[in-house]
């Protein structure tokens, strides 16, 4: 194995295998980087289509859309919205106008199902397994029930809306925290 080629090699280096004997300060050529490839038009990444020319799963779902969906259950976001971490979904952090009386508005979590992916009875399944973990006092957050339904569809997309919930690391130097953690494990 060759030793990593340097950037700017010292004279005494001149005899090396790698060494440009052109050179006469002892500086390596480089090879040429390698040109980045342009996108064409025809670039699945860049038009909104998968590999085969089908729509990407996401590519209507704009933040218009997302507001719109919202708001097709009577919640009226204020136009600001946070992209949340998510790896087959996409989740949105939506702020909500105030109501009267409120100083600051709240905000929902909205999740947006990949479509095609889950049957609508696969979702409502998870909905009503959390919905029973929260129950039994399990920390969870369920989807909510609005207007009677935990899933929704505006423009072909199925989303559920969450109370927002920050997660946090336990205490574990507090004794109420480990009581607690221990009557969790023992039920």
């Amino acid at each position: 194995m060759n030793p990593p080629r340097p950037l700017h090699p010292s004279a005494d280096d001149a005899d090396d295998d790698y060494a440009d004997e052109d050179d006469v300060n002892g500086n390596v050529a480089l090879p040429e980087p390698s040109p980045t490839p342009t996108p064409s038009h025809g670039d699945a990444r860049h038009n909104g289509q998968g590999p085969d020319d089908t729509p990407a799963p996401y590519a209507g779902l704009t933040p218009d859309t997302v507001l719109d969906a919202m708001a097709s259950i009577g919640l009226h976001g204020d136009g600001r919205m946070l992209s949340l971490n998510s790896y087959e979904n996409r989740v949105y952090q939506i702020y909500l106008d105030a109501l009267p009386g409120e100083q600051t508005p709240d905000s929902m979590v909205a999740k947006f199902y990949r479509p095609q992916r889950w049957s609508d009875a696969a979702i409502l399944e998870e909905h009503a397994f959390v919905a029973e973990l929260a129950e039994r006092e399990i920390p969870v957050v369920p989807a909510l029930q609005i207007n009677g339904h935990t899933l929704h569809t505006f423009q072909g997309f199925r989303f559920a809306v969450f109370p927002r919930r920050g997660g946090r690391t336990p205490e574990l130097e507090s004794r109420e925290t480990l009581e607690w953690i221990g009557r969790f494990i023992g039920r």
